[in-house]
């Protein structure tokens, strides 16, 4: 069913999920892939861990989809936190959900938003990341340019201080400038696979900044002790293998590392069996931790 909740004086749109037969029942909160909208990954996983007697919760984060708030198609940080803050109030609202077990999935990059949102909201009681982007500063500023990068991103919010048009650029193209450039976004975001009438091909030029300057890792120091679930692909040249170990490492007891042999990041977007070997994981973690 269609849901809508208010934040910071917007709007969210999302699609609650309630399983059949008795209740009320625990539920999940899902946040996704950088440019995504709920019916693309979220709504797939939210879908399928329904299924397994979840009441889920999956939404537009602001600026983004049918939700409100501008301007459009840009990754806010601190805003994505008080959208996951105001959906857990939601779904503790609802008489279909235990309010006391409540836990937040997320993919991709919307696993490191999970990651520290968990951390420090004493209602989530558990934390599961999939194909994660885990980004903090020190390992963005790897590899590039990084004052030059801040610099020209700091030009851009600039002149739109100074009263310029918003900056945008495309979110995937396969040989050309984009936020995520490169075949393999492009295969899953510039084809049916992640066709949606709420997806558009574009994003802030902005919104790279606040991908190089997240902490999101942090939360892996202040999660215990809750419990946590890694998910990840042996192969992934978009969110490092070696981003999720680190995540692991940092976090305390009681976790688990689940080791999906994908050889493409978005194979977790929508591939089998990858997707049900990351459903078949999380379910059975939260059967024995939520």
């Amino acid at each position: 069913m269609r849901a809508e909740f208010d934040v910071d004086g917007r709007t969210l749109v999302g699609d609650l999920r309630v399983p059949d037969g008795a209740g009320p029942r625990p539920a999940l909160v899902f946040t996704g892939p950088f440019t995504g909208v709920r019916d693309q990954v979220t709504g797939l996983y939210a879908a399928r861990l329904a299924e397994r007697g979840y009441v889920t919760l999956s939404f537009d984060h602001r600026n983004w989809g049918e939700s409100g708030g501008e301007p459009r198609r840009h990754e806010d940080t601190q805003g994505k936190l008080h959208d996951l803050r105001a959906a857990v109030s939601m779904l503790r609202s609802r008489p279909e959900v235990e309010p006391e077990r409540v836990g937040v999935v997320g993919i991709c990059l919307g696993a490191g938003y999970a990651l520290k949102f968990a951390a420090f909201d004493p209602r989530v009681r558990i934390f599961v990341g999939i194909a994660g982007a885990y980004n903090n500063p020190y390992t963005m500023r790897t590899g590039m340019d990084y004052q030059a990068a801040l610099g020209s991103f700091t030009e851009v919010l600039e002149r739109q201080d100074q009263g310029g048009p918003v900056a945008y650029m495309p979110a995937v193209a396969e040989r050309a400038e984009a936020a995520m450039p490169g075949d393999e976004p492009y295969a899953y975001y510039g084809s049916e696979r992640g066709a949606s009438p709420h997806w558009a091909n574009e994003v802030t030029r902005a919104s790279v900044r606040e991908l190089i300057t997240m902490d999101n890792m942090m939360g892996a120091d202040f999660l215990s002790p809750k419990p946590a679930l890694i998910v990840h692909g042996v192969v992934d040249r978009f969110c490092s293998p070696e981003g999720a170990e680190e995540a692991y490492k940092r976090l305390d007891e009681p976790k688990e590392l689940v080791w999906v042999d994908a050889k493409q990041h978005t194979d977790l977007y929508d591939q089998e069996p990858y997707v049900s070997q990351a459903v078949d994981a999380t379910a059975a973690f939260l059967e024995s931790h939520l």
